[in-house]
């Protein structure tokens, strides 16, 4: 893989260069012929992948395509590997990690693209073998959360052609897959992004959720929310999704707008207070099997092309439970048929 666009230094290793065009010479049908160059791109840190899981995928993959490893060394190294495998037109690119390394692909993957709709064309193939704690995204797509079982589900989708067209969402010009926020969530995120060193797990957060209720690092500002056709509305925390469930409790899917979907635009969730009675009801909504929300502080709408959410003063803004920094002002664009996904 060149370093054209800003890849140099990355550690390669390089797998079965030869495999496809052997099958071609030997006059032997593979579907996945037209996927000849791909890059495996591994977070060593995320919390369910594991050197040995990682030769086992590598492995796999290297017999049907031309593959680079890359494994990342620091945040922000799978955004640059993914960059510059889109640069160097190459065909598909595996994500195994959690989440915020399924971002980080995805932003380098579309950063040539503009932000087109319908642009999935223009960017390499993704592919998702789970490796963290949430695994929200992979979820989302019915892909298996064991990385063993979803290395086979990954080959079986690339032996039989089976892939999808995704919409994403875009917040201040970063690409989120399944959820984006202001307040009290991205405060959580915030916190929890602070202690880097220590394993996320769902206990963590809910801990941290509770501390930052309790005393929240910057109070509850009010944020103005503003959708299509409709008036500004004053609210305390604002949540985005790109698709339903929002997150996971663990095994229990956390469902916002249950109706949001990839197929569809973006979804809004925002209380106007966030006393403890209202907080405790939209939780137990947000549990429930259904999910539907219902209740008098709570602003929501469903398939938005747009939503815009302004401060009075820099709050946290967080995309794919990863912090981004802090704004006074985002524009959260849905983008339709962004991303092809390996399914």
């Amino acid at each position: 893989m060149s370093g054209s666009c800003g890849c140099r230094g990355t550690r390669v290793t390089r797998f079965a260069a030869e495999v496809g065009r052997e099958d071609a010479a030997n006059g032997v049908h593979s579907p996945t012929l037209r996927l000849v160059r791909a890059v495996l791109i591994v977070n060593p840190q995320a919390t369910a992948t594991t050197p040995a899981g990682r030769d086992v995928l590598a492995h796999a993959l290297a017999s049907q395509v031309k593959l680079d490893v890359v494994e990342t060394d620091y945040r922000g190294h799978a955004m640059t590997v993914a960059r510059a495998a889109a640069c160097d037109d190459i065909d598909l690119v595996v994500a195994h990690g959690g989440d915020g390394t399924v971002n980080e692909v995805v932003n380098g993957l579309l950063a040539v693209t503009g932000g087109r709709p319908g642009s999935h064309s223009s960017a390499p193939m993704l592919g998702v073998v789970p490796g963290g704690s949430a695994n929200v995204f992979a979820r989302a797509l019915g892909l298996p959360r064991d990385p063993v079982e979803a290395t086979h589900h990954l080959l079986n989708a690339l032996e039989q052609g089976r892939s999808r067209q995704v919409g994403l969402g875009r917040a201040d010009g970063r690409w989120f897959t399944f959820n984006a926020g202001m307040g009290w969530d991205a405060d959580v995120v915030a916190a929890v992004d602070q202690r880097r060193g220590k394993r996320t797990s769902p206990s963590l957060y809910l801990r941290t959720a509770v501390r930052c209720y309790l005393r929240p690092p910057h109070g509850h500002p009010e944020l103005t929310v503003q959708v299509p056709g409709e008036e500004p509305a004053t609210v305390r925390t604002a949540f985005v999704s790109n698709t339903d469930p929002w997150s996971y409790l663990g095994p229990r899917p956390v469902h916002l707008n249950n109706t949001c979907s990839f197929d569809t635009g973006l979804g809004l969730f925002a209380l106007t207070r966030l006393g403890l009675p209202t907080v405790l009801r939209h939780t137990r909504q947000a549990l429930r099997r259904r999910g539907e929300q219902r209740g008098r502080r709570l602003v929501r709408h469903d398939d938005l092309s747009i939503v815009g959410i302004t401060a009075p003063s820099p709050v946290n803004l967080q995309v794919d439970g990863d912090l981004v920094g802090q704004r006074t002002h985002v524009e959260f664009v849905s983008v339709p048929r962004a991303l092809t996904v390996a399914v």
